[in-house]
């Protein structure tokens, strides 16, 4: 296991890039892009990077030289041939070459396209532009290297003794946690914190004390990298990205109202009927659920990311059971905004309805609150959207207004063709 504390102090030693493979991503990005790749190969899309909290000013905390060099250092990156026979060998979800030999030659000669940085009032406008197949595969490393950026720019100030203490600290914290997790009976749980992550030897960490804290309780990890290297499940499904570009393609009204839809027909047909995971709140889960057509009451089950995760639970039970499912033979993932108090009562309030799984992220690989003078390592919310596809702006409403993004009329006008009503502001931490 590595010395955290020693590498961070020489962190600028050329073995600890931010980012140090292709694959240290979120799976889901990877089988998203084999549906892209396959239905909307010649989409053209802008990614760009977001800073939800203003009041961390990255431009002018992290050296812009430094960030650079990093992202070069991403440009430079393929695919190595134990990586690639992972990919094309190994068996996800219990079905064996999930990745089809087209995708993978694509992807083993892909190098990620070009990026446009700037800086703004204190902050760095970071964007990426071309074919979505190429583009999208941006999301991850970006924010991982501006959140580790971050990190290592506070790390900074700190002497070795000092470094070596707040990560036996943080440890600690982790620990405590994974202590209580463990009195869970029945409980499932993997790591979704790519995006958001402390570090890259951090989230290692975390994974590796997941796995002997809480055994078969822990499932996997999103990240595929940490999967290759653990031997642990590659865990994900799809995301917003999808209905967002989707939908800003559309031509009409009605097509836009399809759009959403589309999108799980495209993911349906992908995969032969495995990764039935709906997550339905792109565009407010009650007007999702309420226009489904009724083939999407047999899949697997729901993911819920924004809004109340009782309330969204709750939202998805009826409708299962309007449609005539048993609730009990549905899988609720939950995965946004998760600590251990909050996992304790979703599991304890939803255990016997549905079946429960979370997806842990931020306050798993990027809880160093309280650790550091004026809590300088607290986590924060940085995103990295599609926010334009083919020229046409996209949207995302959210359950949470808060989370909301797009041009103000294109927001009104969604909100009229999806019959999102008012919403519970709730507060974005991560």
């Amino acid at each position: 296991m590595a010395d955290i504390a020693t590498r961070v102090h020489n962190h600028k030693w050329k073995i600890d890039p931010i980012v140090r493979s292709l694959i240290d991503t979120d799976f889901y990005k990877l089988l998203m892009c084999q549906s892209v790749f396959r239905n909307k190969p010649d989409t053209n899309v802008t990614f760009s990077l977001i800073n939800r909290t203003k009041t961390i000013r990255l431009a002018e905390l992290v050296d812009e030289g430094e960030l650079r060099e990093q992202l070069d250092h991403i440009r430079t990156l393929r695919l190595s041939r134990g990586e690639s026979t992972f990919l094309r060998g190994n068996t996800f979800y219990g079905k064996r070459q999930m990745f089809r030999p087209d995708f993978m030659e694509w992807f083993e000669g892909m190098q990620l396209p070009p990026y446009h940085l700037e800086k703004r009032d204190g902050q760095y406008e970071l964007t990426f532009e071309g074919k979505w197949p190429e583009v999208m595969l941006w999301e991850i490393p970006a924010l991982a290297v501006l959140m580790e950026l971050r990190s290592r720019a506070v790390l900074e100030r700190l002497g070795r003794f000092e470094i070596q203490v707040l990560y036996a600290r943080a440890m600690t914290k982790l620990w405590e946690k994974i202590e209580r997790l463990r009195q869970i009976d029945g409980l499932k749980i993997a790591d979704f914190g790519t995006r958001r992550r402390h570090s890259f030897l951090w989230q290692d960490w975390c994974v590796q004390a997941m796995q002997e804290g809480l055994g078969p309780k822990f499932i996997g990890t999103s990240n595929c990298l940490i999967a290759l290297r653990h031997e642990v499940e590659a865990i994900g499904t799809n995301a917003h990205e999808l209905p967002m570009v989707y939908s800003a393609l559309a031509r009409d009204d009605a097509e836009l109202a399809q759009a959403p839809y589309q999108v799980l027909a495209d993911w349906h047909e992908e995969h032969d009927g495995n990764l039935r995971i709906i997550l339905p709140d792109t565009f407010g889960t009650e007007g999702f659920l309420s226009r489904a057509p009724d083939w999407l009451t047999t899949w697997t089950g729901i993911r819920i990311d924004s809004g109340d995760p009782a309330t969204g639970a709750e939202t998805a039970i009826r409708w299962w059971q309007s449609r005539g499912e048993d609730p009990r033979q549905k899988l609720v993932i939950f995965s946004d905004g998760l600590d251990v108090g909050k996992i304790e009562e979703l599991h304890r309030q939803f255990t016997g309805r549905v079946k429960v799984s979370f997806g842990w992220g931020t306050m798993l690989t990027n809880d160093f609150r309280g650790l550091v003078p004026d809590d300088g390592l607290a986590p924060f919310s940085l995103v990295c959207k599609a926010v334009s596809a083919n020229g046409r702006p996209t949207v995302k409403l959210s359950d949470n207004p808060n989370k909301a993004m797009g041009p103000a009329d294109q927001i009104a006008r969604y909100k009229r063709v999806f019959g999102v009503g008012d919403q519970a502001a709730v507060e974005v931490v991560v």
